[in-house]
């Protein structure tokens, strides 16, 4: 595993309190960091990608969450279900227009988690993602945040290939960037994040 989940999950649930709440998890066909075992009132899990969210069916059916978490396959924009918190998992800097995704969530619920790299994280060079990344860190200052926690991990690759196979999907930039880890073992890139509260 490139990072270690079960950190990213503590440091979340340390910092907010999902319990007993409506959650509005966008982007949850990723990894999911926050499931119903978090004493979430109902998740409501949220993401455009079909694919992914079969996949997270089956995670709920296998795990018994039908009762507490529903999926729906949606753009976030066209989302007007209500709860106590919209929730984004490292998807905020994806989004065509943050500022208007983080509007659109102040409609929805009374607070906004947003869990995401930070502008300054060497991973974020490596997967070529610096410029998106900065867009929604001047959206949510524009916006507003209440409260911020950073963190520190790493990412781990066994050698080049694993993280080549990693970056795959991140565009030619990311692959041209990879190269300096060529023939390389045991690779750590750090990647700092954040977990925001506006």
């Amino acid at each position: 595993m490139a990072v270690d989940l079960q950190e990213l999950t503590a440091n979340l649930v340390r910092f907010y309190d999902f319990r007993s709440k409506t959650v509005l998890f966008v982007g949850a066909g990723g990894r999911q960091l926050l499931d119903p075992s978090a004493g979430t009132k109902k998740l409501i899990a949220i993401d455009q990608d079909a694919g992914s969210l079969q996949e997270l069916k089956a995670n709920v059916v296998t795990r018994g969450w039908q009762n507490s978490m529903e999926v729906v396959a949606s753009n976030f924009e066209d989302v007007s279900l209500s709860g106590d918190v919209v929730y984004f998992e490292f998807c905020l800097h994806e989004m065509n227009d943050p500022q208007k995704s983080l509007s659109h969530a102040r409609t929805l619920a009374s607070d906004i988690v947003v869990y995401d790299h930070s502008p300054d994280s060497e991973w974020i060079f490596y997967g070529a993602e610096e410029d998106k990344v900065a867009r929604s860190a001047a959206a949510m200052e524009r916006f507003g945040i209440r409260r911020r926690a950073a963190f520190h991990a790493e990412q781990r690759f066994q050698d080049y290939t694993d993280l080549l196979a990693r970056l795959a999907g991140q565009g030619e930039l990311a692959m041209q960037r990879a190269q300096r880890f060529a023939g390389a073992t045991s690779i750590a890139i750090p990647m700092d994040y954040e977990v925001l509260l506006l």
